[in-house]
C-alpha cells in the first residue's frame, strides 16, 4: 500500500492559532471546560497505578524536605535568641544571677526591661555563645542542605513517574491510530487529532511533573508552617490567618475584569491576525480594486482596539501580586508590632517573633502557588480527557481470520451485490455489481459524489461494507486480515504524499529492503532519473515534509517510482494528472501505461480525454452502475457518458475561446 484514499476528505479545517496574554499572571487562558473530571480522574490514576509504590516514595520524601524546611526558621530563631542573650547578658552586672538582675532593675523603676528580661535565657556579664551559635548555625544550614537533596530527590523520581506514565500514553495513542478506521479520521479534523497526540500529551506531563509534585509541597507546606506558627503564638497565627481569605477576595474580584479583558485580548488578535492574513493574502487584489487604504483602516481598527483590551488585561491581572503584597505587608507590620509587644513584655521571645515573620511570608506563597497549580491540574485534565476521548473511541472491527490466504495474486477482483453508507440514514453504494478479470484496466468515472472514491474505500477495506462480497482471486476480502487485502494493491493519488527524508528513501518506501538497482529502476522506470541525476545530490537530496523544492509533476512521478517499487498486483490510480501540466501530463501517462502492464488496474479519472484506451469504463452516478463499456461503446449508445464527455469537450472549448474572438464550435458532438 502506498497511500490511502480519502484521507482528507471530509476532515474540517481547524485553524488553531495560539493567542497571546495570561490569566491572573499565570501564563494562559483558563482550561477548558470538563466534561466528566470524576472519570477522567479515575482512568489518569489508572495510568498512575503502575508507579503507586515510587508516588507514595515521593510523598514521603516530600514530607520529610518540606518538614525540614518547616523547621530551619525556628532554629535560626534560636540563633537570633543566642546572639540577642548574649548582647543584653553582656550589658548586665557579672556575678549576679537573672533573677537579682531582674530585681536591680525593678528597683530603679526599669520594669518594662526587667519584665522582658524575665522571658530571656540570659546570664549577666556573660555575652555570646559562640560555640552554641555555630553549632545552631551548622545545624540550620545542614536542615536546609539536607531539605534540599530531599526536594531533588523528590523532583528526580516524580520526573520519571510523569515520563513513563507518558510514555506509556504516547505508545498506546499511537497504536490506538492505527486501529482506527479511517471514518474516524475523516469526521475528525487531522489538526484537532495531531494536537491530542502532541500538545495534549505534552500537558498531561507537564501537569504529573510539575503540578502533582508542587502542590502536594504546597499543601504540606501549609500545614507545616500553619502548625508552626500555632505552636509558637495562636494570637498572631490567628492574625496572619485573616490575610487568606482577603487575599482569596481580592484576587477573585480583580481576576473578573481581567478574564473579561483577556477575552476581548484573544477576540481582537483573533481579528487581526486573520484581517493581515486575508490582506497579505490578496495582496495584488487590494491594489488592483484600490482597497489598500480601506485595509489599513480597518487594521487600525482592530489594532486600537486590541491596544485598549490588552492594556487593560494586563494591568488588571498586574495589579493581584501587588495587592497580595500589599496584604502581606500589612500582616507583616501587624505581626512585627505585637510581636515587638509581646517580646517586651517577655512573653515571647525575639527569636520566635523572627521566626513567626518568615512563617507568615512562607504561609501566603505555597496558597498562591496552589492555586496557579489548580489552574495548571484543570488544563492537564482537560487534555487527560481528550486524550482519553480518542483511546476509548470505537475502533476497526477484528480481522476474521478463517484460515483463507491470497498467495501469489493473479488479480481477479469480484464485487457482488455491495452495498454502503457511511451514514446509516443516507445509503450511498446500493447494489453495486463488478466483474474485473486478471490484467484488467477498469476506468471508473462519474460526477462528484457518485461514489467513486468509496469504491476505493471498500476495496481497501479502509470501511467495511454493509452487505455483499468483495473477493480477490476468489477469496472474500473479509475473511482474510486487512494488512494482508492492502498488501496486494499499490496506489497512486492525486495529492502527492513525500515525507522529510532523501528522494531515495521516499522511494524505497515502497518496498521494505530495497536494494539501490531496485530503487534505481523503479526510478527509471517512472521517468524520475533523469531529473533527479540533475540535482547537486542526486537520490541523496533532502525533501522538506512538502517537498516544496519539487514541482507538482516531480512529486507525483515519485510516487508512481514508489509504486513501480512496492511491485503489486492490482493497481489505484486516482486522478493522478489533475495538478500537472500538459507535457508532464505526457510523461505520467506513460509511466503509468507502463506501470499498467500486466496489472489489474482501476483508475478514477474526471477528465475523461485520459481513460480512452481502458478495457472498460464503468459509469456511477447516485453509487449504482449506469453504465459499462468502451470508451467507443459508450459514445456510440448517448447516454450517461456520452452527455458527460460532451460537457467536458464543450467547456474546455469555451475556456480556450474566453476571451478571444469567438471559434465556431464543432458541427456535431465528438462520438469517438
Amino acid at each position: 500500500m502506498i497511500n490511502r484514499p480519502g484521507a482528507n476528505r471530509g476532515a474540517q479545517a481547524a485553524a488553531q492559532r495560539r493567542q497571546p496574554g495570561g490569566w491572573m499572571g499565570m501564563g494562559g487562558p483558563p482550561p477548558a471546560k470538563i466534561q466528566d473530571a470524576g472519570k477522567t480522574l479515575r482512568q489518569l490514576l489508572g495510568r498512575l497505578r503502575p508507579e503507586l509504590p515510587l508516588i507514595a516514595v515521593v510523598v514521603l520524601v516530600g514530607t520529610a524536605s518540606v518538614a525540614l524546611s518547616v523547621i530551619g526558621p525556628k532554629i535560626l530563631g534560636n540563633a537570633t535568641n543566642i546572639i540577642f542573650n548574649g548582647v543584653v547578658g553582656k550589658m548586665l552586672p557579672p556575678g549576679m544571677t537573672k533573677e537579682q538582675a531582674i530585681a536591680l532593675l525593678q528597683a530603679h523603676g526599669q520594669g518594662q526591661i526587667a519584665q522582658m528580661l524575665s522571658g530571656m535565657d540570659v546570664r549577666p556579664g556573660v555575652g555570646i555563645d559562640f560555640n552554641a551559635l555555630g553549632e545552631v548555625l551548622l545545624l540550620a544550614v545542614a536542615v536546609y542542605l539536607f531539605a534540599s537533596l530531599l526536594a531533588w530527590a523528590q523532583g528526580y523520581i516524580m520526573a520519571g513517574v510523569a515520563q513513563r506514565t507518558v510514555y506509556g500514553m504516547r505508545r498506546d495513542v499511537e497504536a490506538k491510530l492505527a486501529r482506527l478506521p479511517l471514518k474516524y479520521f475523516d469526521s475528525h479534523s487531522h489538526g484537532d487529532i495531531l494536537s491530542r497526540v502532541t500538545n495534549d500529551v505534552d500537558n498531561i506531563s507537564t501537569t504529573l511533573q510539575q503540578g502533582l509534585s508542587q502542590i502536594v509541597t504546597s499543601v504540606l507546606t501549609v500545614i507545616g508552617v500553619l502548625a508552626m506558627m500555632l505552636w509558637i503564638s495562636w494570637l498572631l497565627a490567628l492574625i496572619a490567618l485573616v490575610t487568606v481569605p482577603l487575599s482569596v477576595v481580592v484576587t477573585i474580584l480583580i481576576a473578573r475584569r481581567s478574564q473579561r479583558q483577556f477575552a476581548a485580548q484573544w477576540k481582537w488578535t483573533g481579528s487581526l491576525n486573520g484581517h493581515v492574513e486575508e490582506m497579505h493574502t490578496g495582496h495584488a487584489l487590494v491594489q488592483v480594486f484600490g482597497r489598500r487604504a480601506k485595509a489599513q483602516e480597518i487594521f487600525d481598527g482592530h489594532n486600537a482596539r486590541l491596544y485598549e483590551s490588552s492594556f487593560r488585561a494586563q494591568f488588571l491581572s498586574g495589579i493581584i501580586q501587588p495587592a497580595i503584597q500589599f496584604l502581606a505587608n500589612v500582616n507583616y507590620v501587624a505581626i512585627a508590632v505585637i510581636g515587638g509587644y509581646r517580646v517586651a513584655t517577655g512573653t515571647m521571645t525575639l527569636g520566635d517573633v523572627q521566626a513567626f515573620i518568615q512563617y507568615s511570608r512562607q504561609f501566603t506563597m505555597p496558597i498562591m502557588q496552589i492555586a496557579g497549580q489548580m489552574n495548571l491540574l484543570q488544563s492537564g485534565l482537560a487534555s487527560a480527557e481528550r486524550v482519553f476521548e480518542l483511546l476509548d473511541a470505537e475502533e476497526e472491527t477484528p480481522d476474521v481470520d478463517s484460515g483463507a490466504r491470497l498467495g501469489d495474486v493473479k488479480g481477479e477482483v469480484a464485487l457482488e451485490h455491495v452495498n454502503f453508507r457511511y451514514d446509516p440514514d443516507k445509503p450511498l453504494i446500493t447494489d453495486f455489481n463488478l466483474q474485473v478479470r486478471p490484467g484488467q484496466t477498469i476506468a471508473i468515472v462519474g460526477p462528484t459524489g457518485a461514489g467513486k472514491t468509496t469504491i476505493v474505500n471498500l476495496l481497501m477495506r479502509f470501511y467495511d461494507i454493509d452487505s455483499g462480497q468483495i473477493c480477490v482471486d476468489n477469496v472474500d476480502t473479509h475473511e482474510i486480515p486487512r494488512d494482508e487485502v492492502r498488501r496486494a494493491f499499490g496506489m497512486v493519488l492525486q495529492d502527492t504524499w513525500l515525507f522529510a527524508g532523501t528522494i531515495r528513501d521516499n522511494i524505497a518506501y515502497g518496498k521494505e529492503g530495497a536494494t539501490e538497482d531496485e530503487i534505481v529502476a523503479a526510478a527509471q522506470a517512472a521517468h524520475v532519473d533523469s531529473f533527479v541525476r540533475t540535482l547537486p545530490k542526486g537520490y541523496d537530496t533532502l525533501l522538506d515534509d512538502d517537498a516544496s523544492d519539487l514541482s507538482s509533476g516531480q512529486r507525483q512521478l515519485l510516487t508512481i517510482a514508489r509504486a513501480f517499487l512496492a511491485d503489486p498486483s492490482i493497481l489505484i490510480l486516482d486522478e493522478a494528472t489533475s495538478n500537472v501540466d500538459t507535457r508532464t501530463e505526457v510523461l505520467i501517462q506513460k509511466a503509468m501505461a507502463e506501470l499498467r502492464q500486466g496489472r489489474t488496474s482501476f483508475v478514477i479519472a474526471h477528465r475523461l480525454s485520459t481513460i480512452r484506451n481502458a478495457d472498460s469504463i464503468v459509469v456511477m452516478d447516485g453509487g449504482r452502475i449506469v453504465e459499462q463499456g468502451s470508451h467507443a461503446e459508450l459514445l456510440q449508445s448517448e447516454g450517461f457518458y456520452y452527455r458527460l464527455y460532451n460537457s467536458q469537450f464543450t467547456e474546455a472549448w469555451s475556456a480556450e475561446s474566453n476571451g478571444s474572438p469567438p471559434v465556431p464550435a464543432p458541427a456535431a458532438p465528438v462520438r469517438a
